[in-house]
């Protein structure tokens, strides 16, 4: 059945707290814009948390006295909060936020909403990490972004590049179903808004945007860094222990391959993994070259094997196993780790009987000697993939999914 959404569009939320000098200029702005430029319909909610300064007067006057304005007021902070609630009490087909201070150019809002509008896809962000973004902001915040991204991408095995810019939009429908998922309620809100909807396997859309920093930014950056380094944890465990009901939204929601891809055959995967394992061990001779001139041999043999055998992971998951979509997704990758600690003890060993036998050996027999028993590591990687790891989903490769209530009523 086909949800109903009143005839609106399009309802982007505001969320502020303490605004009182940039919240008029910026919503004022913000209306000539839209109806100027936006087609559809549209409203804008100005969704204060709990400000202390004349934000709530002002809100409530431009609601009065400029169309398609409106006003909520919460008592409790957080960004989330106001999102949460603002977008629970909407009627719109499509919900987006912007930052009150519109470092984003509105440029950007109709190519936002234009793939959700269309159904083309499930979520649309704004992305300041892109090749075609321009970004104007201070070093210290890029690096930030930047670090805290590239987190996201090692331990989440995301896709998005941009987990915080304040530009997103999001289906009515998909809302509904992963809100009473996230937790956080403040700065991370987003983040794990989009891990979640990633592993249900819903469509991300990017945009790339032009944004200029707001100097009077008052985020607490090492706070806030805190915060998501505890929430990324926290959902990851969530995951894991299967706390989120990723399958039951996947086949309510999510977006499957047009063409399911097969298991492959014995010879296909061994084939299969051998390249990987090529390019691995590759990857571990640079990597533990590149560690060596910082670190020991065995901290540098640590390093490179570790982030090679995360790579290793998903790797042989997609393109030896022929294994897609989210089932079993993070055990899997700590079941690899398991893995790559037992391939560790060999290598490691490898190296202390190297020492042994000769103490003076240089860093050329040391990579000789590592290699040899990375190619050791390996094979016994391939037999507890395919036997271990990727077992389970191999058997099941046409698993039953849950549906959304049989998921509600096993969770009871």
């Amino acid at each position: 059945m086909t949800p109903s959404y009143g005839g609106l569009a399009l309802e982007i939320v505001v969320p502020v707290f303490n605004e009182e000098s940039v919240l008029e200029k910026s919503i004022v702005k913000l209306v000539n814009y839209l109806s100027v430029e936006m087609n559809s319909t549209w409203r804008i909610t100005i969704a204060d948390n709990a400000s202390t300064d004349n934000t709530p007067a002002i809100a409530a006057r431009l609601a009065q006295q400029l169309p398609n304005v409106g006003f909520r007021r919460l008592e409790v902070k957080g960004r989330g909060h106001a999102l949460r609630d603002a977008w629970n009490a909407s009627t719109a087909e499509v919900l987006a936020y912007l930052d009150v201070d519109l470092s984003t150019d509105l440029a950007a809002l109709p190519p936002l909403v234009a793939p959700l509008l269309s159904g083309h896809s499930d979520l649309s962000i704004g992305t300041r990490l892109g090749q075609s973004s321009r970004v104007s902001r201070g070093p210290k915040r890029e690096f930030i972004s930047r670090s805290y991204n590239f987190l996201l991408k090692r331990t989440m095995q995301v896709r998005f590049s941009d987990a915080q810019c304040g530009f997103k939009a999001i289906r009515a429908e998909a809302a509904q179903r992963l809100l009473p998922h996230v937790e956080d309620n403040g700065w991370f809100f987003d983040t794990e808004l989009l891990i979640i909807a990633e592993r249900c396997g819903l469509r991300i859309h990017e945009i790339p945007v032009d944004w200029v920093d707001d100097p009077d930014s008052r985020v607490d950056i090492k706070q806030t860094a805190l915060d998501d380094i505890r929430g990324v944890l926290r959902v990851g465990t969530s995951l894991v222990k299967g706390v989120i009901p990723v399958q039951a939204i996947y086949a309510e929601l999510g977006r499957r391959p047009i063409v399911p891809p097969g298991t492959p055959s014995f010879f296909g995967q061994v084939i299969r993994f051998g390249l990987v394992g090529a390019v691995s061990t590759v990857a571990f001779a640079l990597l533990f070259l590149i560690f060596q001139a910082t670190f020991d041999a065995q901290e540098a043999n640590f390093l490179a094997l570790l982030l090679t055998a995360i790579g290793n992971t998903a790797a042989n998951r997609r393109f030896t196993f022929g294994i897609s979509g989210p089932t079993r997704l993070f055990t899997q990758q700590f079941q690899g780790l398991v893995v790559f600690a037992l391939a560790w003890t060999i290598t490691s060993s490898s190296l202390l009987v190297l020492h042994a036998a000769s103490p003076d050996a240089g860093p050329n027999m040391e990579l000789l000697v590592l290699t040899a028993a990375n190619v050791l590591a390996t094979l016994m990687r391939f037999v507890l993939l395919r036997l271990w790891v990727f077992r389970v989903a191999r058997r099941n490769s046409s698993p039953r999914v849950p549906t959304v209530a049989a998921a509600a009523k096993g969770a009871a």
